[in-house]
């Protein structure tokens, strides 16, 4: 099983949570790989000055380009909250899953509506580093439920 987080997140030296989400890949590695794609370019900059409709846009065209056929999820705070079986229900049997997750302004609705599906980590508003490190434990989580393997408990 293939994995895939497509963030709108600035690269860089991320010493606090970067081993997180490495420690989360490396023990999901005998149920999935595990990837993490981080785009943010000048366009998404110059477009987040403009409005937060222009800097949606930026983030779709972005994220289009790394769409793939598979299981798309896009994390949306006004979508449904999920328990970890039910998350576990959304990886179970795929080949590939594409998370997508939107910068400071969201995503836009004709974006989201593409997407297979669409969940949300809680109402309030975590950083994006932290997004990554919650949704790498919530899909181990997942993927250990998937194989009765006993992290979950």
């Amino acid at each position: 099983m293939k994995i895939n987080i497509v963030i709108i997140d600035k690269k860089g030296k991320d010493q606090l949570y970067a081993p997180l989400v490495e420690h989360f890949k490396k023990i999901a590695k005998p149920f999935a790989q595990i990837n993490v794609v981080e785009l943010f370019d000048k366009e998404i900059a110059k477009a987040q000055d403009i409005s937060p409709l222009a800097a949606q846009a930026s983030y779709s065209r972005a994220l289009k380009k790394q769409w793939s056929p598979s299981y798309t999820i896009a994390l949306n705070p006004s979508s449904r909250e999920l328990d970890s079986f039910e998350f576990a229900k959304l990886l179970k049997d795929r080949a590939q899953v594409n998370f997508f997750i939107g910068g400071a302004y969201g995503l836009e609705e004709d974006f989201v509506s593409q997407c297979n599906t669409t969940i949300s980590l809680g109402k309030i508003t975590l950083s994006h580093k932290l997004v990554k490190v919650v949704l790498m434990e919530q899909i181990f989580r997942g993927l250990s439920i998937n194989h009765n393997h006993p992290y979950h408990k």
